[in-house]
């Protein structure tokens, strides 16, 4: 192998890698991700109310539960004994709910922005066909942000969405392919 094959691919993986980093702290340069401290009040000293009807008017959620210990016999059988009545207020509930639903609308609005950013460095390594270096950085860069953008959403993602984003990023693809690679 020589010494320009190894640098062309060198050049290869770096275009990949850094333009990924480029999407990566672009998308967060322009659209915040959200942050906890925005939803929930982060307090030096917190007292949970002790009653429901407070909790539940603080936005808490009330729980209740009865934490069973069994008990072993010296001839081995197991009773269940109630070893604790646990009641308690999870003061963040609210909170905590519209957090996640912020996170969630971000998460997916990255997905988006990223499967389209990798859709457009995959065209326009087509577009610089006449550098292969250029070309395939960009073409493998595009296909590197398909898979980071699915990696990050993947589990929260509607099927829905899984569907239409990565039909059309398909057909794109082909379209592509049959374009430039028909013979």
């Amino acid at each position: 192998m020589s010494n320009k094959h190894i640098l062309k691919w060198a050049l290869i993986i770096g275009i990949i890698v850094v333009l990924n980093l480029f999407f990566h702290f672009a998308t967060r340069l322009v659209y915040k991700q959200p942050r906890w401290g925005n939803f929930c009040q982060t307090k030096q000293v917190n007292i949970a109310p002790q009653k429901k009807e407070e909790c539940v008017e603080a936005g808490g959620s009330w729980n209740e539960g009865v934490a069973e210990k069994p008990e072993i016999s010296p001839t081995g059988e197991v009773f269940p004994r109630p070893a604790s009545v646990s009641k308690y207020c999870d003061v963040n509930y609210t909170c905590q709910q519209k957090f996640e639903t912020a996170n969630n609308l971000y998460r997916r609005n990255v997905f988006v922005i990223l499967v389209v950013l990798g859709l457009l460095s995959v065209i326009a390594g087509f577009v610089f066909s006449a550098s292969e270096v250029i070309s395939l950085g960009l073409s493998y860069g595009g296909v590197l942000s398909f898979i980071i953008a699915s990696i990050q959403y993947w589990s929260g993602m509607d099927d829905y969405l899984r569907v239409i984003i990565l039909g059309l990023a398909l057909a794109v693809l082909i379209w592509l392919g049959y374009k430039k690679f028909r013979e």
